[in-house]
């Protein structure tokens, strides 16, 4: 029988490029043999792969993982072996339209594309020279006799992609994607990025890796592709591409990610993807939407992994604040709520105190939509609704579980609220988030989701409320001043300004030329007191609350910023701008 390749599904035995492997069906020996008459590979080389090969991984698997051969020439023994000419297909600039010549499913099938046109036939790139069925399969499909060239078959693969991936169902796409999108796209190996769109994604990755950004966001504007960066919460727009790829574009995401449907373009749709560069590693929350010209847009949120080894000085708390802070998040028992808009800060601030008060002691279980991040230590539990795996649903389980400590993503409705506050006037500390603009609205939050006033009082230890704003970039940093008008916004005294060390940003390199790098949280932090359980209870308004609350030493938003412009932190003009509603 022949000795050929083919490449596997992912998840079977024998493994390398993220388990989407390359297998010999028939004849191993005899190709190691015509590799070892090539002096490609010789004996000490075989020894040496046979004590380092992983589990259930062949031999030929564990000569191309462990850079002792690489797959070209093996597709170039293949080629000599069988007298045919060996192509390099990521250096050939093929026409796309050659794609029609041949049928998707025909090329995917018999693992084939078509690379030129003579005039008197097509040139095929085959993977497998010697699988003489499937040669004269392709013969016998196409109306003259093709010329027969091999190539590797990941480079077959991407062009595959690049000819196809409109045409082709999710299965055809993920067998291609396993090697020229998995192994190239998210690791940037280099046997796959060559492929133009594969290139650009890894690119689109590499770049906000490097620049420090929270989003990617990837739409599709009426002639363009717009790729636009969120550094330190502001968007950039850093490059556009021809329309005509988008669609490549996402189906080379989707596919990294390993769950998304290609061919769904009607529907939202979410997933994770894993990449590395270099030493770095990025993990990323992807998320489609359709929008109303028929096309897909995608966000992909970084996940940064260094959040979850911030303490509380780290977040941006004075150390008046964190000493208050440190005090509330080490109660036996009562619900701390963390408010603001989305993308606040709000789950890193909740994490920082899950990390400050982890101990082998303490039981810690996390009921989240979606889980972001892994915590050591800490029992994690993803939120499912299509399955009834509910907040609700998971809170009343995990409670049986006897933990110590609870944290909920979120607090949507009476149900999750009333049992976070049952657990928490039973002996639990609860962690949760609402989204109110200022940490007094968050009781007529609670109150109008149906909780009662008594239970609010009882239940809630503290309400913080908190905003991002760009910290002064440290390599650029110099002397600030302040114009009438922030001082008047800010509401400044003479003594405060003569006491202050202004500063901002020149611009240089390592920020863009912002002025700023980096983000640290404003916080409004609303202890129930005894006193504020009565106002509570009396039924106060909001703004009597909030009145109340800043005389007994509540310091608001603007007022914890102003601290930070006082301090050279940053600058009025961001304190300005994240907190125009808290101008009283």
């Amino acid at each position: 029988m022949s000795a050929f390749l083919r490449w596997s599904e992912p998840g079977l035995p024998g493994s390398f490029f993220n388990q989407h492997v390359l297998v010999l069906y028939t004849n191993e020996n005899y190709l190691i043999q015509l590799l070892q008459e090539a002096s490609l590979v010789d004996q000490a080389a075989l020894d040496d792969v046979a004590h380092k090969k992983k589990s259930q991984e062949t031999t030929l698997e564990a000569l191309v993982s462990q850079g002792k051969v690489s797959e070209d020439q093996i597709a170039q023994t293949l080629a000599v072996n069988s007298g045919m000419e060996f192509v390099d297909l990521r250096k050939m600039d093929i026409d796309p339209s050659l794609g029609e010549m041949v049928e998707a499913d025909v090329a995917v099938r018999y693992g084939i594309v078509p690379i030129a046109n003579t005039g008197n036939g097509l040139v095929i790139a085959v993977t497998d020279p010697l699988d003489f069925d499937a040669l004269d399969s392709v013969r016998h499909v196409l109306t003259e006799e093709p010329e027969f060239v091999c190539a590797s078959d990941s480079s077959i693969k991407q062009r595959q992609l690049d000819f196809y991936s409109s045409e082709l169902d999710d299965n055809q796409l993920r067998k291609l994607g396993s090697t020229a999108v998995m192994a190239a796209g998210v690791e940037g190996d280099e046997e796959g990025g060559d492929a133009p769109v594969i290139k650009m994604v890894y690119s689109i990755l590499q770049e906000a890796y490097e620049n420090r950004a929270s989003d990617i966001h990837i739409e599709p504007m009426e002639e363009e592709v717009r790729v636009r960066y969120r550094i330190d919460g502001a968007l950039h727009k850093v490059q556009s591409h021809p329309l005509s790829l988008l669609p490549s574009i996402i189906s080379r995401i989707k596919i990294m990610t390993g769950t998304m449907a290609i061919a769904e373009k009607r529907l939202p749709q979410d997933g994770r993807i894993q990449a590395k560069f270099g030493s770095g590693e990025l993990d990323l929350r992807v998320s489609t939407i359709p929008t109303s010209d028929g096309n897909e847009s995608v966000v992909m949120r970084i996940l940064d992994k260094s959040s979850l080894t911030l303490g509380l000085p780290q977040l941006g708390f004075f150390t008046d604040d964190q000493a208050t802070f440190d005090e509330l998040i080490r109660l036996p028992d009562g619900i701390i709520l963390v408010t603001g808009p989305t993308g606040s800060g709000k789950t890193t601030t909740l994490y920082a105190c899950l990390n400050a008060i982890n101990k082998p002691d303490r039981k810690i279980i996390t009921v989240e939509d979606p889980v972001e991040y892994l915590l050591s230590g800490i029992n994690q539990v993803q939120v499912k609704e299509s399955i009834g795996m509910t907040f609700a649903a998971a809170l009343r389980s995990i409670l049986r579980q006897a933990p110590n400590i609870i944290m909920i993503g979120e607090i949507r409705d009476l149900e999750t609220a009333s049992i976070a506050i049952n657990a928490s006037l039973t002996g639990h500390l609860v962690f949760s988030t609402l989204h109110t603009n200022d940490a007094p609205s968050a009781v007529a939050r609670l109150a109008d989701i149906g909780v009662k006033k008594f239970l609010i009082a009882s239940a809630v230890r503290s309400m913080m409320a908190q905003r991002l704003v760009r910290k002064i970039c440290p390599d650029c940093s110099g002397d600030g001043e302040m114009t009438e008008k922030e001082i008047r916004g800010l509401s400044l005294t003479t003594e405060q300004l003569a006491g202050a060390e202004l500063k901002v940003g020149q611009g240089c390199r390592t920020c863009r030329m912002t002025g700023y790098k980096g983000r640290m949280g404003l916080f409004e932090v609303f202890n129930i007191t005894e006193e504020v359980r009565l106002l509570i209870n009396g039924d106060e308004s909001t703004p009597q609350l909030r009145k109340r609350a800043r005389e007994l030493g509540m310091r608001t938003l603007r007022e914890d910023g102003v601290r930070k412009v006082l301090a050279g932190l940053t600058t009025a003009s961001e304190v300005m701008r994240v907190t125009m509603a808290d101008s009283d």
